[in-house]
């Protein structure tokens, strides 16, 4: 009976191993992206769903989605999940504003899923390839474009800063109004230090003219400054004569007409006729 019994209990022990196992296999068709390995998407297919442990629709999901997992090597597609409090830059560079929240990539193109949420849509969804009729995700607002890296960058500066906070008030004992002044000086100083960075660069590329050669070769000397002086002099001395040539023309203009348009010398004209005139016929008469 001795043999019979070990082995029912090694068949039992390999029994427990295989369940064992599974759990694990799942695990490991469900892969888990983080900030180290997300370029793996950027190839392939793939069904990515953004949670977190605290949101109740995540955790109603989470068994739908282990399921579809499983369907994922049949399927010629990757599933896998990102938790966003473990991976704050993944957060940030997709720009999660909801949970759950899933996304398609094909070969590095992204389409946001809002289709229902069952094992059999998912299914259908990249059988009968449907994510074909959902507009892709602006290049400028993709996970690889500068701007996403920089909203990744600064979800990541948020959560450090979360976490130095929650350092200082729980494990040092500061006071939360002594943490937010920290946090303020903190602020100030990599402004200033910042500013003054900025000056000097500027500076170096964009030198003042007081400190360049040429603005001080530029100054005449004296002997060139008289000299200027003269010029101007002389070129003032040439205006006034012409002012008053200019002022002497218009007098014997407005002298040779009279109130009514006429020249003035009209009427001298007019009387030296009349007096000529005269003398003629005084001539005449003697």
């Amino acid at each position: 009976m001795a043999p019979w019994r070990s082995c029912l209990r090694l068949w039992a022990a390999v029994q427990l191993a295989c369940l064992a196992a599974l759990p694990a296999a799942t695990k490991e068709k469900l892969k888990e992206i983080t900030d180290s390995n997300w370029e793996e998407i950027l190839s392939g297919e793939w069904m990515i769903e953004f949670f977190a442990p605290w949101c109740p629709a995540c955790r109603q999901l989470q068994p739908v989605w282990s399921e579809f997992a499983e369907w994922g090597d049949d399927m010629g597609v990757n599933i896998a999940k990102v938790d966003v409090t473990e991976q704050p830059g993944l957060s940030g560079r997709f720009i999660i504003t909801a949970l759950p929240t899933i996304y398609h990539c094909k070969d590095g193109v992204f389409r946001r899923y809002q289709g229902p949420r069952n094992k059999d849509d998912f299914l259908s969804f990249i059988d009968e390839k449907k994510w074909q009729n959902i507009e892709p995700v602006s290049s400028w607002f993709g996970p690889s474009s500068f701007m996403m890296n920089t909203m990744s960058a600064l979800f990541k500066l948020s959560m450090f800063i979360r976490h130095c906070h929650n350092y200082m008030t729980e494990q040092l004992g500061i006071p939360v109004w002594g943490s937010y002044v920290i946090f303020a000086l903190a602020t100030l100083s990599s402004g200033l230090a910042l500013g003054l960075v900025l000056v000097f660069v500027a500076d170096f590329v964009f030198p003042s003219r007081r400190f360049q050669s040429s603005y001080h070769q530029r100054r005449p000397s004296p002997d060139q400054a008289r000299s200027i002086q003269q010029l101007d002099d002389e070129q003032e001395a040439d205006g006034e004569e012409d002012d008053d040539e200019d002022e002497d023309e218009c007098g014997v203009r407005d002298g040779l007409w009279g109130r009514e348009g006429r020249p003035e010398g009209f009427a001298d004209e007019a009387l030296r006729k009349r007096v000529l005139a005269a003398r003629q016929e005084e001539e005449e008469d003697t």
